[in-house]
C-alpha cells in the first residue's frame, strides 16, 4: 500500500523555489540539505498529519552527476511550481512490482541520519509526464517530519491534473487510499489546497 508522504515544489534555483512556497503558503520554510548522487538540495516545511513539503532545485554548487537527476530536474524551465508528489510504502520492492513499468528503480539514499530508497527512473521521468507519484521506502524510525517545527498548514486536497488523469487514478486505486488525492482531465499539472494561519490557500 502507498501513503502520501511528501509533495515537492520545484524551482530553477532553491531561492525560486523557497520563494514560490512562501508567497502560496505565507509560512516560512526551514534549511533542508543537499543530496547526493542527484546533486540537488532542498528546504523544508512540516504539515500536519506527518505530512511535509519541499522546495527543490538543482544544486549549481555541485558536480553533475553520472545519471539523469529526480524529479526531471535536468529539463526544468520556466517559474517554480508544485510539480510532483511523493507516496511512502513500507516495500518498495513490492509496490513496484505492482506497478507498471516506468517508475524506476531503487537508489539507496542518505543524509545525516536519514536512509531511504527511492524508485528513480533512469531518464528522470515518472509516468504521465511526471503526474505518476514518486515512490519512497524510509529506513529506520528517522523521518524529516520530526525536526521540523509546526507550521500549521495541513494538506486538505492534492489535485493530479493529466488528459489520462481516470488511467492514472484507476491505476492507483489497489494501492492508493487517500480521499485528498483526486486526478482530473485537464492539462498537466498539480494544484494543492492548505489550511493555514492565514486561512485556505492553494499552491500550484
Amino acid at each position: 500500500m502507498l501513503e502520501l508522504d511528501h509533495i515537492a515544489v520545484a524551482g530553477s534555483s532553491l531561492a525560486a523555489a523557497s520563494d514560490h512556497v512562501v508567497q502560496a503558503l505565507g509560512v516560512a520554510v526551514q534549511p533542508g540539505g543537499e543530496h547526493p548522487i542527484f546533486h540537488t538540495h532542498n528546504t523544508l516545511m512540516g504539515l500536519e498529519d506527518g505530512l511535509y513539503l519541499e522546495a527543490i532545485a538543482i544544486n549549481p554548487a555541485a558536480p553533475d552527476p553520472d545519471r539523469a537527476r529526480w524529479f526531471d530536474l535536468d529539463r526544468f524551465s520556466g517559474p517554480a511550481r508544485l510539480t510532483n508528489w511523493i507516496c511512502r510504502c513500507t516495500d518498495l520492492d513490492a509496490a513496484l512490482a505492482a506497478l507498471p513499468e516506468g517508475f524506476g528503480e531503487p537508489v539507496d539514499l542518505e543524509r545525516g541520519d536519514l536512509r531511504w530508497r527511492m524508485a528513480v527512473p533512469r531518464d528522470g521521468v515518472l509516468p504521465f509526464d511526471n503526474c505518476a507519484p514518486a515512490l519512497i521506502e524510509w529506513q529506520g524510525t528517522a523521518h524529516p517530519v520530526q525536526r521540523l517545527d509546526a507550521s500549521g498548514c495541513r494538506l486538505t486536497a492534492l489535485r493530479v491534473y493529466h488528459p489520462a488523469a481516470e488511467r492514472l487514478g484507476q491505476m492507483l486505486a489497489p494501492i492508493l487510499t487517500d480521499p485528498r488525492v483526486a486526478f482530473e482531465t485537464g492539462a498537466v499539472g498539480l494544484e494543492a489546497d492548505f489550511d493555514t494561519p492565514l486561512g485556505p490557500r492553494t499552491l500550484r
